[in-house]
């Protein structure tokens, strides 16, 4: 959903959403990309960058993911263009990940994140400790 323009009518591809909106797709999108495991694996991915990064090398430089919730999300950053997949014909099939330009732009947004959240992570600590005395 796109935001409407001065004549009413929703705008055409391209333009801004409102996220505000319940139909708008904005909101799925922050809900594929505003996840743990989508900024983990987009960091790393973003570290080897432009090279590629096998599946089982992501899968152990992302703690605690499973090998579904890892396919899951990188199925999801390349559906959206986020992330390159190829598959080399060997036996098993090695497949490899990259970031597109797409997805190096979305690198530094989520660094800015995790970067807010360690930094914030004992003051938050604090809140929620004091929450549960109360």
């Amino acid at each position: 959903m796109t935001t409407p323009g001065p004549d009413g009518r929703d705008g055409g591809p391209g333009e801004r959403g409102d996220l505000l909106d319940p139909r708008c797709p904005t909101r799925q999108l922050l809900d594929r990309i505003g996840t743990k495991w989508t900024s983990m694996t987009v960091k790393v991915l973003a570290e080897e960058s432009p090279h590629e990064v096998r599946f089982a090398e992501l899968r152990r430089r992302v703690p605690g993911i499973s090998q579904k919730m890892l396919s899951s999300t990188l199925q999801s950053l390349a559906r959206d263009g986020l992330v390159a997949r190829r598959v080399e014909p060997t036996v098993p099939p090695a497949v490899h990940y990259r970031l597109t330009e797409l997805g190096l732009s979305l690198e530094g947004p989520l660094s800015v994140l995790r970067h807010w959240a360690e930094t914030h992570m004992p003051e938050i600590d604090r809140n929620n400790r004091a929450a549960d005395q109360s």
